[in-house]
């Protein structure tokens, strides 16, 4: 006989088998970039036959997000100027905003709410990245894997009303919550997602593992960590909302330590990350 739990797991993997897949031009973009050899005029060429992903590009480069003195017009220039990997992480949040945000998703979590909390932790993410000597051109994957971290909570229904009341009443974390009632949980959700888009390992690992970051691969562990800790900040202070404000305690000091952030680095992001966040909501707006 099937159980409720069944039933859920059933209504999740449909719902995944039925979201759209990537655009061709993304999947080949990443595929460029994963090369070990990328080459900076193929990815130009690829992503100049795609004229709505041209645009979203040079919109994003062009934005308050970058704060360009110049006006970029070409986009040679601008994977010039950021480098593939940059502009491999623009067009894969944009191409996977734009495929999600028509996805019907329960109540229990507003759109608007739920993409400000996305946000909130890719800006957190990316800002204690570079606060820890990360290179700035590489703290742009800590803002994309904290923009992502909660796909996994998209295909949830209206069950999942039962369990954010829950976890509210009892202070708990969410993800336990979510395998009492559920019997799955969001990171388990976003690994099916990740395969799905055929995402690179890093982002699905920062996605399936940023509440357990013990259990992930140890070359992706500090990243997960980084986007575990990001999460639990926005949550705190409230950016948008994911139903998650009684983080596992135990679990930060872990993450802590992994990546070797203080607590001191949070209160001297505070400053800016407001700041960030609206220069970010250009991601939403392409």
């Amino acid at each position: 006989m099937e159980t409720d739990k069944d039933a859920i797991r059933k209504a999740i993997n449909r719902f995944i088998k039925r979201m759209p897949s990537l655009s061709t031009t993304v999947g080949k973009v990443m595929e460029i970039c994963s090369r070990t050899d990328p080459s900076p005029n193929e990815l130009n060429k690829v992503i100049s036959l795609d004229p709505v992903l041209t645009g979203q590009v040079l919109k994003l480069i062009n934005s308050a997000y970058y704060s360009l003195m110049n006006n970029v017009t070409s986009l040679t220039r601008a994977i010039t100027m950021l480098g593939m990997n940059t502009v491999k992480n623009m067009a894969l949040s944009t191409a996977i905003i734009r495929s999600v945000s028509g996805a019907k998703k329960s109540k229990a979590l507003p759109t608007k709410k739920f993409w400000a909390h996305s946000i909130g932790t890719g800006v957190c993410a990316k800002l204690l990245a570079k606060a820890n000597g990360v290179p700035v051109l590489e703290c742009e994957e800590y803002f994309v894997a904290g923009l992502l971290h909660d796909l996994g909570k998209i295909p949830f229904g209206d069950e999942y009303i039962a369990v954010l009341l829950q976890a509210q009443q009892e202070y708990q974390p969410l993800i336990a919550v979510e395998r009492e009632v559920l019997g799955i949980d969001h990171q388990e959700v976003g690994r099916l997602i990740a395969e799905k888009w055929k995402l690179n390992e890093a982002m699905s690992n920062a996605i399936c593992f940023h509440h357990d970051v013990e259990a992930a691969p140890e070359e992706h562990r500090i990243l997960a960590a980084y986007v575990g800790l990001a999460n639990m900040y926005a949550n705190i202070l409230d950016f948008g909302y994911a139903g998650d404000p009684f983080p596992a305690e135990e679990e930060a000091e872990k993450m802590l330590e992994l990546t070797g952030l203080t607590w001191e680095m949070f209160g001297e992001i505070a400053e800016s990350v407001e700041e960030e966040i609206q220069k970010a909501q250009v991601f939403l707006q392409i």
